[in-house]
């Protein structure tokens, strides 16, 4: 008889709650994960290092993160294989994961998400974001053999990092639309399964009304982001949560480097490509109200001026985004606009989010 459903990657463990870090010994002790106990802990400038401290695990190595760059992945990456480690936990920010995750990639080894902020939703996905000598890439990896956040940890941390990750969730929305265009224009395949994750993550966020100062709103965008994780894990790659507002986000990040967190630079990419839609194609202008409006609720940027950039700034980067993903097919690659009406488009659009 065939086998009618397919299998889905997945994470052995998922805990979001108060009080998970006191679980932690018990997620790294499963012999799921190691046999022996053998166990690497990475830990970055934060709360790591206090979380690490508290663990009972007494075959435990802690190496300290400094930075999220691929040289520093790779040297840790050198030191976990050197060390003959079952299992690494990453305990920290989105940059100390993301190394983790690519160390962990590169030494062969199952690696353990914990999560200290919600900045972005790089905590359960298959994908590193890493600087490097020309900015910033991606590389594919290994997702999270298991996911732990604990939210007391999360709300002891800057709120700042915790918004930036609902413009994040919030941007899958954007980048599942720019996925269903290349689909009808490009005959590219989409995956159900994909949007389907991606999608639930993005609508448990973006017309919620409560704050981050809610333990209910910290759990579902904690959860929402573990889903968009799952949905990139499915997809194979990130499609589902990275098109024209991570395209603008990333040439941002190479043509003015530090300008922006990752979370507010992708929600303020989206609100941009759903007023492309509205203005060139005639759709998607009550989704574009929807995303603002969160934005707004929380607080985070939604202009180019909200990140210290100007007009002419915020253009050449849109101008500068399709080369940062060649073959990614976005509202951007299908208007292929020219620079004179680019310019005129972020005007345009500065004009009607400010109004």
């Amino acid at each position: 008889m065939p086998l009618l459903a397919r299998m889905v990657n997945a994470p052995l463990a998922i805990d979001v709650r108060q009080g998970a870090i006191a679980s932690l010994g018990t997620v790294l002790a499963d012999r799921r994960i190691a046999n022996e106990g053998r166990i690497a802990v990475a830990v970055g400038p934060g709360q790591g290092s206090q979380i690490a401290a508290e663990l009972d695990l007494p075959n435990c190595e802690v190496f300290k993160v400094e930075g999220g760059s691929v040289d520093v992945a790779t040297e840790l990456g050198k030191k976990l294989r050197s060390g003959a480690y079952e299992a690494v936990a990453g305990i920290g920010g989105g940059k100390t994961i993301d190394v983790t995750k690519f160390a962990a990639a590169m030494a062969g080894i199952p690696m353990v998400a914990v999560a200290t902020n919600l900045s972005h939703d790089g905590i359960a996905s298959p994908v590193s974001s890493l600087e490097h000598e020309s900015g910033k890439g991606s590389y594919g990896v290994t997702m999270p053999v298991a996911v732990v956040v604990d939210v007391d940890y999360v709300r002891a941390g800057p709120q700042r990092l915790v918004r930036s990750g609902i413009g994040d969730v919030v941007s899958n929305l954007s980048a599942i639309a720019d996925w269903e265009l290349a689909g009808r224009e490009q005959g590219e395949p989409v995956d159900g399964m994909a949007v389907t994750f991606a999608r639930t993550a993005a609508e448990a966020i973006v017309n919620r009304h409560d704050t981050v100062d809610s333990q209910d709103f910290l759990t579902a965008l904690a959860e929402a982001l573990v889903l968009s994780g799952m949905a990139m894990s499915v997809a194979g790659s990130s499609r589902p949560a990275s098109g024209a507002c991570h395209e603008v986000l990333h040439a941002i990040d190479q043509l003015y480097p530090g300008t922006s967190n990752h979370g507010e630079l992708a929600g303020i990419g989206a609100l941009y490509a759903y007023f492309l839609r509205s203005r060139y194609q005639g759709l998607g202008e009550g989704r574009m109200d929807d995303i603002l409006a969160c934005l707004r609720r929380h607080g985070l940027p939604a202009l180019p001026k909200d990140v210290g950039l100007d007009e002419e700034q915020f253009a050449r980067a849109v101008a500068h985004a399709p080369a940062t993903r060649p073959g990614r097919y976005t509202v951007l690659e299908h208007l292929a606009l020219s620079d004179d009406e680019i310019r005129r488009s972020v005007a345009e659009y500065g004009e009607t989010i400010d109004r």
